[in-house]
């Protein structure tokens, strides 16, 4: 009996020998692992050959969409400006005494000619009396010298006569040619206290003209001792109040009034919107808004008045101003507002949100729902925005469906699933 137990003996250094029963052995194990090999094959060629399971398919992306609209939209140009007072007038005292009487509260609105303040008048009037006495006294001698100018010259016109009658007997040899003399140099005395008196006259009309003008700067200086609004407007903070000592020579003004109605609002826009604004002003008055920042309501309306006449070189712009009627007071000076100036109206202008322009190396775009659910990069060119809106001047028409949210997750292509079951539109 053989013993297969023991190993079999090298032959000539090489490897055992294998025997032919060893060799039956192994087929059946070959057989079985090809069997394998062959159902492992079978079974993908038949799995790819059926359609992917439901759950197992590639799931859409998940996107908000609009659909793009049609609209009038207003060509704004938009800019931050400040409101200035129509008229502003610091009320300072033009003459020195004590403070009597305020007559306004701060705030209040006044009109012009209301009284506002009231000064000691006291030591004024007594000046304007003075200068008034003054006046008197020398309007009677004015009057003095005046009787003293017609008494001179009807003695002069005497002498005048005594001296023909005495020449006409000095020729018949009545006379001597002394008396004559005398009465000649008589006349020409009198002649001469006639222009003196003139003088003297001319001298007392000065004087009471000059205290005539001194009366009128006393009333005048008198005048100033009640100070009244000199435009409409409305009063600030008071700066002195009433039992001060005030001067003219004070810096510091009682009270300052600011015309608030109408108003003006300062703005300044980049130099290149000139021409256009130029353009459309030649056309008609341009409107322009004025709205507080996180207001709500409704803005002023009111219309550009002035273009500055040079461009300011360090900012490019150049500073425009509007005129507002302002009878509600909304605009208050020194506030600053949101300006926008309509220049015109695009109508039937295409929009869309501005969420839903998208900019990428090669320029702005959106993506476009086609019919088969899958998403479509359409580049398009955009001209101006509007209150959270785009106008699309190229690439999009009115009534397609761009995707307004979910943009990072798409590529030309993919599909894409709706969130928001009624499409929003702009």
């Amino acid at each position: 009996m053989t013993d297969y137990s023991k190993k079999p003996a090298r032959q000539n250094g090489n490897a055992p020998a294998v025997s032919s029963r060893e060799r039956r052995n192994w087929i059946p194990i070959v057989l079985g692992l090809g069997a394998i090999a062959i159902g492992i094959f079978v079974f993908r060629g038949l799995n790819e050959d059926k359609p992917a399971e439901p759950g197992r398919a590639k799931r859409a992306t998940a996107v908000t969409t609009v659909v793009s609209g049609q609209k009038t939209i207003p060509v704004e140009v938009l800019s931050i400006g400040s409101v200035e007072a129509y008229e502003t007038v610091a009320v300072k005292p033009q003459v020195d005494g004590q403070l009597t009487r305020v007559a306004f509260t701060q705030g209040q609105f006044v009109k012009r000619g209301d009284l506002l303040f009231t000064i000691d008048a006291r030591s004024l009037q007594a000046t304007l009396a003075q200068v008034q006495a003054t006046v008197s006294k020398d309007q009677a001698l004015l009057k003095q010298a005046q009787a003293t100018v017609v008494r001179d010259r009807a003695q002069a016109r005497t002498a005048r006569v005594q001296t023909a009658r005495y020449q006409e007997l000095r020729t018949q040899g009545a006379v001597s040619q002394e008396q004559f003399d005398q009465v000649r140099t008589n006349a020409d005395a009198l002649d001469a206290t006639v222009r003196a008196s003139e003088a003297i006259v001319e001298n007392a009309a000065a004087a009471v003209r000059a205290d005539q003008a001194a009366v009128e700067s006393a009333r005048v200086q008198l005048g100033y001792t009640t100070i009244r609004a000199p435009i409409d407007g409305r009063t600030g903070s008071l700066a002195v109040y009433s039992g001060n000592l005030v001067r003219s020579s004070d810096t510091l003004p009682l009270v300052v009034i600011n015309r608030v109605s109408p108003v003006y609002v300062t703005f300044s826009v980049p130099e290149q919107e000139l021409p256009a604004i130029k353009r459309f002003q030649a056309q008609g008055r341009l409107a322009v808004q004025a709205k507080a920042p996180k207001d709500t309501g409704p803005p002023a309306v009111g219309y550009l008045s002035f273009i500055d006449n040079a461009v300011d070189n360090t900012t490019g712009t150049i500073r425009l101003k509007a005129t507002f009627d302002n009878r509600d007071n909304y605009l208050v000076p020194g506030q600053f507002v949101n300006t926008a100036i309509t220049l015109t109206t695009m109508s039937r202008a295409v929009v869309v949100p501005e969420r839903a322009v998208q900019t990428g190396q090669q320029g702005q775009y959106v993506f476009v729902v086609k019919g088969d659910k899958t998403a479509e990069l359409r580049p398009v060119t955009t001209e101006r925005s509007f209150k959270g809106e785009v106008v699309i001047s190229k690439g999009l028409a009115a009534g397609e469906t761009v995707v307004s949210d979910g943009q990072l997750q798409l590529v030309p292509g993919t599909k894409v699933q709706i969130k928001n079951g009624k499409q929003e539109r702009p």
